[in-house]
């Protein structure tokens, strides 16, 4: 059963605002924790395994506020996708930044994709009209055909990943500033 317009909002807020946050935190800590020059420790692999995990787990909790139908059908796909991911960065991070910017650049092609479809199916005044998501989420189509592009050229490089998160996150927590916004002008004003 779908939650409410009003507390489907309050919801989004804060999942939208979780997500914003992690992902800015995340491109802190991936930053400093690869090295530039293309090789992986433990501590760059756990966090190139928990970027998409973070999706996944946005993915599994936006289910709740979804009725049957296609957008829960596309974030379903969405997080098993982002799950697969995970597993996926984490096997191709033994083969270096190739290897883990073609599975990166192809997650995010198809979570791109999801988040460009399930931003078209709220546009509705009463999410805000999901501008920033739309546009995230298109970037980040985008920006998964130039990482397996890059992935196959002669330097593939990683630093990549971070200005992607923070630009993510960045979105993120401007499509929650949005819906707070909205939130308070939609309030029934009390004189």
């Amino acid at each position: 059963m779908p939650a409410p317009a009003g507390a489907e909002r309050s919801s989004l807020l804060k999942l939208y605002l979780g997500r914003g946050v992690l992902a800015v935190a995340w491109a802190l800590a991936f930053a400093s924790a690869h090295d530039s020059h293309g090789s992986l420790g433990a501590l760059a692999i756990t966090l190139l395994v928990a970027y998409p995990l973070i999706d996944a787990v946005s993915s599994l909790i936006d289910l709740r506020l979804l009725a049957d139908g296609s957008e829960r059908r596309v974030t379903l796909l969405n997080g098993v996708l982002s799950a697969l991911a995970a597993v996926g960065v984490g096997l191709a991070g033994a083969g270096g930044a190739a290897a883990v910017l073609h599975v990166f650049g192809a997650w995010t092609v198809v979570s791109g994709a999801a988040q460009v479809l399930i931003g078209l199916r709220r546009r509705g005044p009463e999410l805000g009209k999901q501008w920033p998501v739309l546009i995230a989420g298109g970037l980040s189509f985008l920006v998964g055909i130039f990482y397996n592009i890059q992935a196959a050229g002669d330097a593939p490089s990683l630093d990549v990943l971070s200005v992607y998160a923070t630009g993510g996150g960045v979105f993120f927590i401007v499509q929650a500033a949005l819906l707070g916004w909205r939130a308070r002008h939609m309030r029934p004003q009390v004189v």
